[in-house]
């Protein structure tokens, strides 16, 4: 297993449209495998395969307190089953240091297939449904931070320009 770059805001890279996977073989399970490896070294929570500049529809994601229960989403689809929204506090891996309330869908339904190929479906609300909606937004060139205020987008886009900056030194 591999610990990949994770690119950063404003890469633009990170605006690529992902595509589907065509099958789930060898060399997409090594991708999942350095994904959650890469996830769990960021100490993240969902990493989609557009922040490690694959552009494949790809999510990874890990919400137990134990981190030590991957999951992993192929080809995902959602529909809202819900449209009330509800604000919940976003960051991201590829806008390190930024934190900020995002309203999203409160419940949505989730198709994809698993780590194997295999399709399921799954209810998701709360923390899960938050964390697909932000994953699938990477996979259509999207950030959480497009839902903010210019203002406090160009606020963001300077903060982790200095950041990466500093690292890189």
């Amino acid at each position: 297993m591999t610990v990949r770059d994770i690119l950063t805001y404003p890469d633009p890279r990170l605006r690529t449209l992902a595509k589907p996977v065509e099958q789930v073989d060898d060399t997409i399970k090594i991708l999942i495998e350095d994904m959650i490896e890469t996830m769990y070294a960021a100490d993240g929570i969902g990493l989609a395969a557009s922040q490690v500049d694959e552009h494949l529809q790809l999510v990874v994601m890990d919400l137990s307190k134990e981190r030590d229960a991957p999951r992993v989403f192929i080809n995902p689809k959602i529909t809202v089953l819900d449209e009330e929204k509800l604000p919940y506090e976003e960051g991201c891996l590829s806008v390190p240091g930024i934190y900020d309330e995002v309203e999203r869908p409160r419940e949505i339904k989730i198709e994809a297939l698993d780590r194997e190929g295999n399709p399921f479906t799954e209810i998701a609300s709360g923390l899960l449904a938050v964390c697909i909606q932000h994953e699938m937004d990477h996979l259509n060139g999207k950030l959480f931070v497009d839902y903010l205020s210019k203002l406090k987008q160009d606020r963001a886009r300077t903060k982790v320009t200095k950041l990466v900056k500093a690292q890189k030194a």
